[in-house]
């Protein structure tokens, strides 16, 4: 499941805190900092989709990740391969290199990083 650009940024949010209230979450969040009830909205969201869940503390919750940045990054990275390269990393890699201009260097960073990873 994919999150929203508003959802994906409270996340990062909460993985870096590892739990918070959402006092905590706005306090992170950069300026113009959002309402407090928009944040609130956007946990209870959060807390539906399965991402994240909390403790109550009376009419207080702390939330935390159900899921890892890392798990999150893999599955959005194999969508994203899915959808716009046919599931190929290597369609995926040749197109960044053509948009970016990488030079040999670059390309032989980034295959060391993948081949690490593979690893």
């Amino acid at each position: 499941m994919q999150l929203t650009k508003a959802e994906e940024q409270i996340m990062h949010v909460l993985w870096s805190l590892e739990k918070g209230f959402v006092k905590d979450i706005i306090d992170k969040l950069p300026e113009p900092k959002p309402a407090y009830n928009t944040v609130a909205t956007f946990m209870k969201i959060l807390t539906d989709k399965k991402f994240v869940s909390y403790k109550a503390y009376g009419k207080t919750y702390e939330y935390y990740p159900l899921i890892s940045k890392d798990e999150y990054s893999k599955s959005f990275l194999n969508s994203f391969l899915g959808n716009y390269f046919g599931g190929s990393f290597e369609k995926m890699v040749s197109f960044f290199v053509k948009q970016n201009d990488m030079d040999l260097k670059d390309i032989d960073e980034l295959m060391k990083y993948v081949k690490k990873d593979i690893e």
